[in-house]
């Protein structure tokens, strides 16, 4: 005989279990949330041997340069009291400056080649080694648009000026080719917190105004490579075996040579003096133009651990919806499942991101992904079979969690499309649910 809900304890109704379920559901979150704190701190234990490796291997390639720099002196007088004779009395005295003048044209030609061999534990670091080739051409300097007087210009000790980071790195003979002149760099003490100084050999320039030039560098680098653009034309050609390139900077790479493919990319970028707004004669001192660099950054899309804690984000969607199917399948069959039992299903799926976590870190994501997942399909498989008495509930349990499982790896995967993708899916789901449980009469079913 049936029993009606007000015949019974409030414990045993309904909407007792439902509640208690709900409850269990949210005190889930707690173990969940200690799981995302597993995930977040691997991750910055891999951020700082990242940084660790990379403090000795190399940091990112940034050039400011080359640059023409010549001293002219300065005079300047000072006006004096003479104690003895009461007239004042003039004095001049000589000191040193020095103007800066950008190139005409320089053009970079970058290889850049990924590196996998540096490993540290349980972490591959990825990094790689650059060969920058420059040339270019000063043309004359002007020194009436300083204002300055070529009278007092010391044309015999100019020098080319290549600010540069990750100097440590460097690994070639640091040699420049000015006209027909084989010179050296020599990296020099340099208040710049940002770059790190390489002035060359003096040369002169008494004769012959106008400069050609030519150098290469090559580095140890990790994360990006980066020019400014000082001269009057400035054309950047990088080619690399890097799949995953990010394009930065206040100047875009050519659209129509522009190419990323499974073996790499290649970019190249052509900047005339008036896409940016700085001169090119400065007196005294050189400005700041870190804001104007440009180039490539390095990137991984999505690394393990970014993947693990998308993953974890949907672990509360997994236990509730797998409540649901539990208490769908407990409310239409009249079968009685503990809330005790309820919990050990919820730990199970709790325990799916702790044993990806720990798989990824050996293998990788997506191995890691299929072995959890068939490690606690299998679990749950045959507890429900042991608590449902049939194989027809626990297989459409186990081909369930599959289905989800599979839902949210496609989701993980996605990246412009991952927003859109989940909405419809969850909106199927719920769908799904309705269907099953129209038929459900909740005032006066007993569980």
């Amino acid at each position: 005989m049936e029993t009606s809900q007000n015949d019974i304890p409030f414990y045993q109704t309904t909407t007792a279990k439902i509640i208690m379920v709900g409850l269990l559901a949210l005190f889930l979150l707690i173990p969940l949330s200690y799981v995302q704190s597993l995930i977040t701190e691997r991750a910055d234990r891999k951020k700082e041997v990242v940084q660790e490796v990379t403090k000795t291997w190399g940091s990112d390639v940034h050039i400011y340069g080359p640059t023409l720099r010549i001293p002219y002196h300065v005079y300047s007088q000072t006006t004096t009291l003479n104690p003895a004779t009461k007239k004042e009395e003039i004095s001049q005295t000589k000191s040193v400056a020095y103007a800066y003048f950008f190139p005409e044209k320089v053009d970079f030609k970058t290889q850049i080649k990924k590196d996998n061999s540096l490993k540290r534990g349980l972490y591959n670091v990825v990094v790689f080694s650059t060969d920058i080739q420059a040339k270019g051409t000063f043309s004359t300097p002007n020194f009436k648009k300083l204002q300055i007087d070529e009278a007092n210009v010391l044309w015999n000790q100019a020098t080319i000026l290549v600010k540069t980071t990750n100097l440590k790195s460097s690994k070639s003979n640091l040699q420049l080719k000015v006209n027909q002149s084989d010179l050296n760099f020599e990296s020099k003490e340099n208040s710049d917190k940002y770059f790190d100084d390489l002035e060359s050999d003096i040369f002169d320039l008494s004769e012959s105004k106008t400069v050609s030039f030519q150098f290469q560098m090559k580095y140890n680098g990790s994360n990006s490579v980066k020019f400014v653009p000082v001269g009057k034309n400035t054309t950047v050609s990088i080619d690399s075996d890097w799949q995953n390139p990010s394009f930065e900077g206040n100047f875009s790479a050519s659209t129509t040579s522009k190419s990323i493919d499974e073996n790499g990319f290649h970019a190249d970028w052509s900047i005339s003096q008036v896409n940016r707004p700085f001169a090119q004669e400065h007196a005294e001192f050189l400005p700041q133009l870190n804001d104007y660099l440009f180039g490539v950054k390095l990137i991984e899309t999505v690394d393990q651990y970014q993947q693990n804690e998308r993953a974890s984000k949907y672990g509360f969607l997994m236990i509730g919806l797998t409540f649901l199917i539990f208490f769908l399948i407990q409310t239409t069959s009249k079968i009685s499942i503990h809330i005790f039992q309820y919990g050990m299903i919820g730990l199970a799926l709790v325990l799916f991101y702790t044993l990806l976590i720990s798989i990824t870190e050996h293998s990788s994501f997506s191995i890691a992904y299929g072995i959890a997942t068939v490690a606690v399909i299998g679990m749950l498989f045959f507890y429900t079979l042991s608590i449902l008495k049939s194989k027809k509930f626990s297989m459409f349990i186990a081909l369930a969690l599959a289905a989800l499982y599979a839902f949210i790896y496609v989701i993980i995967q996605l990246e412009n499309y991952a927003l859109l993708v989940g909405s419809i899916g969850l909106f199927v789901i719920l769908g799904i649910v309705m269907y099953f449980s129209r038929k459900i009469d909740w005032n006066t079913k007993e569980i």
